[in-house]
C-alpha cells in the first residue's frame, strides 16, 4: 500500500518535508523514511504516487554506491529495519536509511548541463543564471559548454527557493566549504551524466545537498539523483528548442497547470490515471539506470 504518512511509535519523529519523515536514532543519527508523497509547486498534493519512495530510496543507494570515493557522505551501513519495532518494519522496508546527524549547509546545490526550466527563463531576460554569463543565442534545452554551478538559498517548506551567486554562497557558509560543495557537485553531476548517457538518459540538471559532520567534514546527504531532484530525458526523444519528456514528477505538473487553481494548498485531486502515469514514469527511471524495479 502507498505511503502518504509514516507513524512509526518506537522514534522521535523530528521532522516531515515535503517527501521524507525523519526520526530521531540517538544523539548522532537519523532514520529517514521515504513516503509516497508528491508535491508540486511547493504544495504536496493529496494522493500518493505508488511505489515512489521505494523509487526514490533504490534510486539514492544505486548512485552512493556508483559515486562512492567522490566525496565523503552521510550512509551508515545500518538496516532500517532493525532500528524499529516489528510492527513498523513494512513502513520502513525498501524506503529508509540510517544517516548519520549532520549540520545541513543551507544551500541547494544545482548542476545544470542544459538549459531548461528556471535557467531557461533566468537566461532569457537577462543572459545569465546565478550571475553566470551564458554565450548569446542559446535554444531551450541546449546543452551547456561545461556544466555550471547554480546555487540557490534553501527555503521553508511552502515557499520556493532563492537562486544567489556563489559569492553569495560563499558569504553564506564561508570559501572554503562553498568551493567544496561547488567542486563536489559539477563531478557527482559529470560523473553521473556519463554513465546515464550509456543508459540512453539525458540528466539535465540536478540538485545535492550537503552537510557537515561533527569533525566540520563535508558530506553528500539526503537523496541523490533521482527524478524528485533531478531531470531525466529519454535521449532518443531529445531535441533542441523543446521541452522534452521527463522520467518525473512534470506528467503532475504538466496536467496541474490545465486546472483552474490558484497553486496554494490544497492542491487538485488528481485522477487515477494521472497518478499511475505518474508512478509509471519513476519506475522507468529506475529500471532504465539500476536495471531494477521495485515490484
Amino acid at each position: 500500500m502507498p505511503i502518504l504518512d509514516t507513524s512509526l511509535h518506537s522514534l522521535k519523529r523530528i521532522y516531515r518535508g515535503k517527501v521524507r519523515d525523519s526520526y530521531e536514532l540517538g544523539d548522532d543519527k537519523l532514520l529517514i523514511v521515504v513516503t509516497d508523497r508528491i508535491s508540486a509547486f511547493d504544495v504536496i498534493l493529496d494522493d500518493p504516487i505508488p511505489y515512489k519512495g521505494q523509487v526514490l530510496q533504490a534510486l539514492t543507494d544505486f548512485w552512493f554506491e556508483k559515486l562512492d570515493g567522490v566525496c565523503p557522505n552521510h550512509l551508515t551501513g545500518i538496516d532500517p529495519t532493525s532500528v524499529v519495532a516489528p510492527d513498523e518494519v513494512e513502513q520502513v522496508k525498501g524506503r529508509a536509511v540510517v544517516a548519520m546527524k549532520l549540520k545541513p549547509i543551507p544551500i541547494e546545490c544545482v548542476v545544470r548541463g542544459y538549459i531548461i526550466g528556471g535557467g531557461w527563463k533566468d537566461y532569457q531576460a537577462t543572459g545569465k543564471i546565478c550571475g553566470i554569463e551564458l554565450p548569446k543565442g542559446l535554444k531551450q534545452a541546449q546543452q551547456l559548454p561545461e556544466p555550471i554551478f547554480t546555487p540557490a538559498g534553501k527555503a521553508e517548506i511552502g515557499t520556493h527557493d532563492e537562486n544567489i551567486t556563489f559569492e553569495k554562497a560563499c558569504e553564506m557558509v564561508g570559501r572554503d566549504v562553498a568551493e567544496k560543495i561547488r567542486d563536489y557537485s559539477i563531478e557527482l553531476y559529470k560523473r553521473a551524466a556519463e554513465y546515464a548517457r550509456t543508459k540512453g538518459i539525458i540528466i539535465a540538471d540536478t540538485k545535492f545537498e550537503f552537510g557537515l559532520d561533527e569533525n566540520g567534514v563535508v558530506r553528500l546527504m539526503d537523496e541523490v539523483l533521482t527524478p524528485d531532484s533531478s531531470r531525466f530525458w529519454p535521449a532518443d526523444q531529445y531535441q533542441e528548442g523543446i521541452s522534452p519528456p521527463s522520467f518525473d514528477k512534470q506528467f503532475v505538473r504538466d496536467w496541474l497547470e490545465t486546472q483552474p487553481w490558484d497553486k496554494k494548498a490544497p492542491a487538485p485531486r488528481a485522477p487515477a490515471e494521472v497518478i499511475e502515469k505518474t508512478s509509471d514514469k519513476y519506475r522507468e527511471a529506475l529500471r532504465r539506470l539500476a536495471d531494477r524495479d521495485v515490484a
